[in-house]
């Protein structure tokens, strides 16, 4: 599918306020995730999380809300330790799970009124000419807009065992999510920006950020940007020996 070429300006309005994913069990992370949490499992020497608050500081996020839920205190003990730079805030899952969607309504209060990232803690990229979190903010609008996702296309998708997530129409809309049978040419690289408008109506207890998504694309206002770097999929012990040799291979 041919998309519309965007060339981001690398000055646009970062959100001052990312919602880190990291409350997760971690099931197909195991058996590294019987004694750590899946952020902490270490890639290229470093723990996954470590790399994505290298990318927070390095768009000039100001503030990251960080759920915790498996191993929690261990979690929030090295965040303590390590994060720098960019205000931390822990949204407290202890008592329950929440998934995606539950987790950023869980911490509504604490992401605040203005459109947010939202990052999966178990992200693993590597930027092209535009550092990707500035290119998506300089993307957003927030008159069109209530979710616009951070995709790389399913042949890119390092590592990654699926069938892709969702199409897009030749100005980045999304238009439909894969089908059964049928792969879908983008995957989701768990990296995007959502307005709090989408943030209403939730179920009770825990959910999938899904049900925000199929909103937006019923309303046409779910986006995709493509990015333009590298991206792994790092969900499983194998996966790690694989994506630490294509980083040393540059």
């Amino acid at each position: 599918m041919k998309t519309l070429a965007i060339r981001p300006d690398p000055g646009g309005n970062v959100p001052e306020t990312a919602m880190v994913m990291a409350a997760g069990l971690g099931k197909r992370m195991r058996p590294l995730t019987a004694t750590r949490p899946k952020p902490l499992v270490e890639v290229a020497g470093r723990p996954l999380i470590d790399h994505v608050f290298d990318r927070l500081r390095s768009a000039g996020v100001k503030r990251a809300v960080v759920n915790v839920h498996y191993m929690a205190d261990a979690l929030e003990a090295h965040l303590a330790a390590r994060v720098k730079g960019i205000d931390l805030v822990v949204s407290d899952e202890r008592r329950a799970l929440m998934e995606t969607g539950g987790g950023i309504v869980q911490a509504r209060d604490l992401i605040g009124g203005a459109p947010f990232l939202v990052i999966n803690s178990d992200n693993l990229w590597i930027d092209g000419p535009t550092d990707a979190i500035r290119a998506l903010a300089a993307r957003w609008d927030d008159a069109t807009m209530d979710a616009l996702l951070l995709l790389v296309p399913l042949a890119q998708a390092h590592c990654h065992a699926g069938q892709g997530d969702f199409r897009i129409d030749p100005n980045g809309r999304i238009v439909g999510r894969r089908v059964p049978g049928k792969p879908a040419p983008f995957v989701y690289t768990g990296v995007q920006i959502l307005s709090p408008r989408v943030i209403a109506d939730w179920p009770e207890g825990p959910f999938s950020t899904m049900l925000f998504w199929e909103r937006a694309i019923a309303a046409g206002r779910a986006y995709g940007l493509v990015h333009q770097g590298l991206w792994f999929d790092v969900g499983t012990p194998g996966a790690i020996p694989q994506v630490e040799a294509m980083l040393a291979d540059g």
